[in-house]
């Protein structure tokens, strides 16, 4: 789920391109900004493709070897609950809501006799609190009375929960299971295509395009890294081009604020030297723990 690697800056690939090189985040890395790939009208190979994105993918694990799964669970139940949650709200909110649900709620069998009135205040937080309170219900009956109370660990039997699809099911797999997955989330999504690694806009497809680049055993770590750099720097609006440390790599470069001092601004969370959005981050995150609710 987190890795131990020390965090190296990127300064070759940034030097190597002409890119002008400047450090900021919460512990000084490299970021650059210069005109990327593609720039010229020659169009890109397939291979040159997978090799930039294979290289794309080494300089975020320097950048972020910290990255994890934003959401703060203890068990394969929690973190499943908590990505049923998360659905059009932030990791953030998840956070602050779950540790007074899981304390009224501990078990599946717990949350699937739960007085859905009840438990829909309490997620309340989240939005989109009763279909979520019926999903959540019904997950946990289905847990309750199909498998034994336990959460699955394969694909198949966690699609049939309700309110479970892929990339649920991913998420959970890769992080309580180790069993590797690619997680196509709204900023995974995003920043692939604004990458140019893959032009499909169904999640499936895109999560099979982004399977065939990467070897299996970094699906998960490559899903992360990917996320924490749309979080951070690659924003929807408004990307920080000019202090992100793949603008040499990026065939995109220019979307965004290319000026270093007014892009550094835009930096979020540790990058920006805000708090994170774990109320309890794994111990090698450098930035901030996340206020609990109703703290700030």
């Amino acid at each position: 789920m987190t890795s131990g690697r020390s965090a190296k800056a990127s300064k070759g690939s940034a030097k190597k391109t002409g890119a002008s090189v400047k450090t900021s985040g919460a512990s000084g890395r490299t970021v650059g900004a210069a005109v990327g790939p593609g720039k010229s009208g020659k169009p890109e190979s397939h291979l040159a493709m997978v090799r930039r994105a294979r290289r794309i993918n080494r300089e975020l694990a320097e950048v972020y070897p910290y990255a994890h799964p934003e959401l703060d669970f203890r068990n394969p139940f929690e973190l499943l609950v908590a990505t049923v949650l998360s659905a059009q709200t932030t990791d953030l909110r998840v956070n602050q809501t779950t540790p007074a649900l899981f304390a009224a709620y501990p078990t599946p069998e717990d949350m699937a006799a739960a007085v859905p009135e009840e438990l829909e205040e309490v997620i309340r937080p989240t939005g989109f609190f009763r279909a979520k309170a019926r999903s959540l219900i019904g997950l946990s009956a289905a847990l309750r009375d199909n498998f034994g109370g336990e959460v699955p660990g394969r694909l198949a039997d966690l699609v049939t929960l309700p309110g479970v699809g892929r990339k649920t099911a991913n998420v959970v797999l890769g992080n309580a299971f180790g069993v590797p997955g690619i997680t196509v989330d709204t900023h995974f999504g995003r920043l692939v295509r604004r990458w140019k690694w893959t032009e499909q806009e169904d999640p499936e497809k895109v999560e099979a395009e982004i399977a065939a680049i990467f070897p299996k055993s970094e699906w998960t770590m490559l899903s992360h890294r990917v996320v924490f750099h749309g979080r951070r720097i690659c924003h929807a609006r408004r990307p920080a081009c000019g202090a992100c440390p793949i603008a040499p790599l990026c065939p995109s470069y220019g979307e965004g604020e290319t000026d270093p001092e007014k892009a550094r601004k835009l930096l979020k969370y540790e990058m920006g030297g805000q708090p994170g959005q774990r109320l309890s981050p794994p111990p090698d995150y450098p930035g901030k723990p996340a206020p609990a609710l109703g703290a700030g």
